[in-house]
């Protein structure tokens, strides 16, 4: 399907390089093109491989008639001039884990996991479960490793977890899975999308191609959800914080299929999003023979995901946590839900032009919002309209360091920025090394 074919990638980031190394292999010509400068040493790589690297703002110039497929960074809109210029030509869409699933190996069993909120939690908790088993398995997708990276090492039976994103799913067509997660829905990413209802159709796709020998894992709890999934093949098995189903919280303890799996304060990540999490990975791996003395031994020592509710540090009293993984409201609301104590809150980044106000109601303990970035001065207005204290910087650094300034001794200062970075990093991992790196000078 990919031997001797002219193909053009758009978007380089870590995904294309990836995606135009693997082709190359395979004897196709390759362009791709990137709208910002590129790593010098990744684009000498490219070209010493035969491959056309170009960098321009018009990316649709170098697109014609002769390509046969266009493979698309997920971050890139559907309707860019380029995009709609290869529907035109009749040329075919995908991205890079599409790309990377017609390389896998037979019999690969392929765990993905999507929805709004805690997929990298899911993902990484189902990764050490299987990791916990002695099972041959490997972490991919948007958590951060392009799948297509990983093809030289992934055998025949070997086991696949991914994260994949609603943007991923948008340009996906023969993508299957063994298991589908659908941790969540809210509306999110609809300056992407348009519609929430466009946006869950997307989520959607995770099931696609599935019968009953393929599992759907469901959020018992999410209306939207359930009504979403009702038409789809797949076997459903459901988890619940609410309600006795396949895995459940009952009597501070998770439960699956009545039988105890672990109490609550064994867990070392707390609150009740991370049990969902828990209960996600639960049924995933259950499929696969996984006993209930693993998944204690995962969790009692499981400390939660880099950029997600990260401890950093504790100095003179002060708290720091990285959530910089929190790119909508719904994540920060989680994360403020997890502390009964003053917070400083440090929020700002990409401004997509939505709302502030779902954060109201979980600002109980919060003393003062740091704002920064693109999205500042709509923070400001949020803050005002709500009677906060607020102070406006420019920078990340500037608002830690402000953040550290204001503080008292037992006060958390909280990375929770709920926007996305795009508008200062090249992603939300570059910002959360820029905080930890900022706190690492303060004294």
């Amino acid at each position: 399907m990919f031997n001797d074919k002219k193909i053009y990638i758009m978007g380089m980031a870590r995904s294309g390089y990836e995606a135009a190394k693997l082709l190359v292999q395979y004897g196709n010509e390759i362009v791709i093109t990137d709208g910002k400068e590129q790593d010098l040493e990744q684009v000498s790589e490219l070209e010493s491989l035969g491959i056309q690297v170009i960098i321009t703002p018009h990316q649709e110039n170098y697109l014609n008639e002769t390509f046969d497929y266009v493979i698309k960074n997920p971050g890139i809109r559907f309707d860019t001039p380029c995009i709609e210029k290869a529907g035109e030509l009749g040329i075919k869409v995908i991205n890079e884990v599409e790309l990377a699933f017609h390389f896998l190996p037979k019999n690969t069993h392929i765990i993905a996991v999507t929805g709004a909120n805690g997929k990298t939690t899911t993902t990484t908790l189902i990764y050490e479960f299987l990791r916990a088993m002695g099972l041959p398995v490997h972490l991919g997708g948007n958590i951060g490793f392009p799948l297509c990276s990983l093809i030289q090492s992934i055998k025949e039976d070997d086991y696949l977890v991914l994260e994949v994103s609603a943007q991923q799913l948008h340009d996906m067509d023969d993508f299957k899975t063994e298991v589908s997660v659908l941790t969540n829905l809210t509306p999110v990413h609809l300056d992407f999308f348009g519609t929430y209802e466009y946006y869950q159709s997307m989520k959607k796709r995770i099931f696609n191609h599935h019968d009953t020998q393929q599992l759907a894992i469901i959020n018992m709890d999410d209306e939207t959800e359930m009504k979403l999934i009702q038409d789809i093949s797949s076997a459903k098995q459901y988890f619940s914080l609410q309600q006795k189903t396949d895995v459940y919280l009952k009597e501070n303890a998770i439960y699956y299929h009545d039988e105890k799996v672990i109490d609550t304060k064994d867990i070392r990540v707390q609150g009740k999003h991370n049990y969902q999490n828990i209960m996600c990975a639960i049924l995933a791996t259950k499929r696969f023979g996984i006993s209930n003395d693993v998944i204690k031994e995962v969790l009692t020592q499981f400390a939660g995901v880099e950029h997600r509710m990260e401890f950093v540090s504790k100095i003179h009293g002060r708290e720091f946590y990285n959530d910089s993984k929190a790119t909508n409201v719904k994540s920060t609301e989680i994360a403020l839900s997890s502390f009964q104590k003053p917070v400083i809150l440090l929020l700002g980044g990409l401004d997509r032009g939505h709302s502030f106000l779902d954060l109201k109601d979980d600002m109980t303990y919060v003393t003062h919002v740091i704002c920064y970035g693109e999205s500042k001065f709509r923070i400001q207005e949020f803050c005002d309209d709500i009677e906060m204290d607020c102070n406006v910087v420019n920078t990340l650094e500037e608002a830690v360091k402000v953040a550290y300034h204001l503080s008292e001794e037992g006060d958390v200062i909280l990375l929770s920025p709920a926007c996305a970075s795009w508008d200062q990093y090249q992603c939300f991992e570059d910002r959360g090394n820029e905080f930890k790196r900022v706190i690492d000078t303060l004294e």
